[in-house]
């Protein structure tokens, strides 16, 4: 039997010493896994720095665009510095060249003047910080647009119009800001009014893309039209001035209103069920949420597409209550 324990203790004994180092190994290794670059997930990771420049937070639509940067700043560990221009040229300007001050590593810009800006955004690209459009191209040298499929907001509104009148009437357009989403919600629009002949266009001004605009504007028109069947405005903000103009003038049941955006106020317009009728639905936070992400891809060197287009949705009277809004 001696030979059996001279034979065992050995064993034993480095099976012990085996168990231990699996343990240590175990234990050192524990909770342990590769950091993610910009997550959300590790609080430890640098975050990266983006400026946001919007045209005014007047406006209910680029007060949702901040709220998604806050969303996007949370997703993907980001500091966001969300600032207005007061639809002021040489205000955004500032902001652009006060963020390449600042070494963001992101611009974010909703462009109030999408030729104006181009000097600005010259500047950032020499500084190598790169710039993406939100909700409406900029020249200059972005990397890439993101924004509402704002040809399709116009088709949409003027399909409704069209069939709304069944093809014939007299009607008013609201232009807005020289921005490449306005005039291509106004190019989406005249290419469906083109099949109409019937339908005129008897005035076209521009409303600025504000309600106190849109409704000075709007007053004049209904001094010089005796009748006026429907009209389209670029956003909802004008919308909602023309509709102003309209019940002050008592003759807010003689047209009806077609708008972009899908705008707190619109909404609770559709609701009344009265001049106002319909708008084509944008959604600016997944705009914002969505330009981060491919800020985020492009500082991983993946090449972007020239833009990027959001669908919207056309909000009626009908279907406003199943609309989800801003």
């Amino acid at each position: 039997m001696k030979p059996m324990k001279t034979v065992t203790k050995p064993i034993a004994m480095i099976m012990s010493l085996i168990c231990f180092i699996i343990l240590s190994a175990c234990a050192s290794g524990a909770g342990t896994e590769p950091a993610s670059s910009g997550s959300a997930k590790d609080p430890s990771a640098k975050k990266i720095r983006i400026g946001l420049t919007v045209p005014t937070l007047s406006n209910p639509f680029f007060v949702a665009m901040s709220k998604g940067a806050q969303q996007a700043a949370s997703k993907f560990n980001a500091e966001v510095i969300t600032v207005s221009a007061d639809q002021d040229l040489a205000k955004q300007t500032a902001q652009i060249e006060d963020f390449i001050t600042k070494k963001v590593d992101l611009i974010l810009l909703s462009p109030f003047d999408s030729k104006g800006i181009a000097a600005a955004v010259g500047q950032a690209k020499a500084a190598n910080i790169p710039v993406i459009a939100v909700d409406g191209f900029a020249e200059g040298g972005i990397q890439t647009v993101v924004m509402s499929d704002n040809v399709m907001a116009g088709t949409l509104a003027g399909e409704y119009l069209a069939k709304r009148l069944n093809g014939k009437g007299n009607i008013v357009i609201m232009d807005g800001p020289p921005v490449s989403a306005v005039t291509d919600r106004i190019k989406g629009f005249e290419e469906v009014m083109k099949k109409y002949p019937d339908i005129k266009v008897i005035a076209k001004q521009n409303g600025e893309g504000n309600r106190e605009k849109a409704l000075s504007v709007m007053e004049n028109i209904l001094q010089a039209n005796k009748k006026i069947d429907a009209v389209f405005a670029i956003n909802d903000p004008e919308g909602v001035g023309i509709k102003i103009a309209a019940e002050q003038a008592g003759r807010d049941s003689e047209f009806f209103i077609v708008g972009v955006d899908g705008a707190p106020d619109a909404v609770t317009a559709l609701k009344e069920k009265k001049a106002f009728a319909a708008t084509s639905a944008q959604f600016p936070n997944e705009m914002v949420i969505k330009a981060v992400e491919l800020g985020l891809q492009l500082k991983e060197g993946k090449t972007l597409d020239a833009q990027v287009l959001i669908p919207v949705e056309l909000i009626t009277q009908e279907n406003v209550e199943q609309y989800r809004g801003w």
